[in-house]
């Protein structure tokens, strides 16, 4: 019985994983967590994957929101889960405009977020963190960048 369940639940959550969601962005928290607004009108908290922005009190966290709101503030967009964080908030992959752009991609290739390889072995997210690096683009012609989970240890040891 207790298999049978185990599977069951499996199943279930591998079905809400893969499946295309969509919704209309109501909020920005930061660079990489917004809130949508589905077709039920119930708010989901999303998470971009694969990748970190800085903090908010960082150096270019105001920047990264406000290039996350610049693509996708009160925009439809599609999205799709891919799991969920400690916090309760669904990781997800956004995709946005006529283009289908993809939002993670979108933050590195603009020098606003590190490829979180942590949790991705994207291929073409290393390879855009690369080419914003030797650009030195958005937070990497800060002569330091410091990664956010870093970031956040040393600020909790103060």
């Amino acid at each position: 019985m207790r298999k049978l369940l185990l599977l069951i639940l499996l199943l279930f959550s591998h079905s809400i994983f893969s499946q295309i969601l969509s919704g209309k962005v109501i909020s920005i928290k930061d660079g990489d967590t917004v809130v949508v607004l589905d077709s039920l009108k119930q708010s989901t908290t999303l998470r971009l994957a694969e990748i970190d922005c800085p903090e908010k009190k960082q150096p270019f966290g105001n920047r990264a929101k406000q290039f996350t709101s610049s693509q996708i503030y009160l925009a439809t967009i599609n999205y799709v889960v891919t799991d969920m964080d400690r916090y309760g908030r669904a990781i997800a992959m956004i995709y946005y405009g006529d283009d289908n752009k993809y939002l993670s991609a979108e933050l590195v290739r603009n020098g606003m977020a590190w490829h979180y390889k942590k949790y991705s072995n994207s291929k073409e997210l290393a390879e855009l963190e690369i080419s914003a690096r030797e650009k030195k683009i958005g937070l990497w012609s800060d002569p330091n960048p410091i990664m956010p989970s870093e970031w956040r240890t040393v600020r909790r040891k103060k």
